[in-house]
């Protein structure tokens, strides 16, 4: 990792931040404040949003039992939720877990939260579906094939894996945020409030994703929306 930082120094700053960003986090996703880049804009972004939430749908998850990693404030758990037998959800942030509560309301009966660091957490049974939506973009490179040893160890043969995230688009974060540099990982964002924290920000290309799902026992295919959006389908091979 570039810098002198360690991992474990970074990704404590980097759980301090989600923490705190917790009660305006939806405002990136609706697009509002600082995200705002205008009426065209928000059109394309909500539009490329409903061409992956297709994906999902199209993703064999019904009656499953899911693991999703990073659920953050419940925007895709609630569609997970929907669909799943059970799902199962692993987040750092007791902040974002409490807000992910609130926003699913009756559904939480169907829902397991468990508050732990993903880096260190490990499965003790399979699932049917492994899903994490923007998160894979904040692991850092070095930990990236431990991550993705996890997920395939958390399969059971045949399973499913669903995930989506950023491309790097200049418009996608806030008009305050500058995205890192080609072969940077490192990023510092701002909080409404003006608190800034540095975070690991990746942006890999789909073939190199790809590749290293493949390494990890996965085979996941890569695609993109236009503007905004990469996300991966895939299964661990019987």
């Amino acid at each position: 990792m570039p810098g002198s930082r360690s991992n474990e120094d970074l990704l404590a700053e980097q759980i301090e931040y989600y923490q705190a960003r917790a009660p305006e986090y939806d405002r990136w996703f609706n697009r509002e404040g600082r995200y705002g880049r205008g009426e065209e804009a928000t059109r394309a972004w909500f539009t490329e949003i409903d061409e992956v939430r297709g994906v999902l749908a199209r993703t064999a998850l019904d009656r499953s039992d899911v693991l999703e990693f990073a659920p953050g404030t419940g925007l895709w758990t609630e569609l997970l939720s929907r669909r799943a037998r059970h799902v199962t959800a692993v987040d750092a942030s007791s902040e974002m877990i409490a807000m992910s509560r609130r926003r699913l309301g009756r559904l939480v009966e169907n829902l397991t939260f468990i508050k732990s660091d993903i880096f260190t957490w490990t499965p003790d049974r399979t699932f049917d579906a492994v899903v994490f939506c923007f998160w894979i973009s904040h692991v850092p490179n070095s930990m990236l094939d431990r991550f993705l040893a996890t997920v395939a160890k958390a399969l059971r043969p045949g399973g499913s894996v669903f995930f989506v995230d950023g491309r790097k688009e200049p418009t996608s974060t806030a008009a305050d945020h500058v995205l890192p540099a080609d072969g940077d990982e490192l990023m510092r964002r701002r909080l409404d409030d003006g608190r800034e924290f540095t975070i690991v920000k990746n942006f890999w290309s789909p073939t190199e994703l790809e590749g290293r799902f493949a390494n990890a026992g996965l085979a996941v295919t890569i695609g993109q929306t236009e503007h905004f959006f990469q996300f991966g389908v895939g299964v661990r091979p019987d």
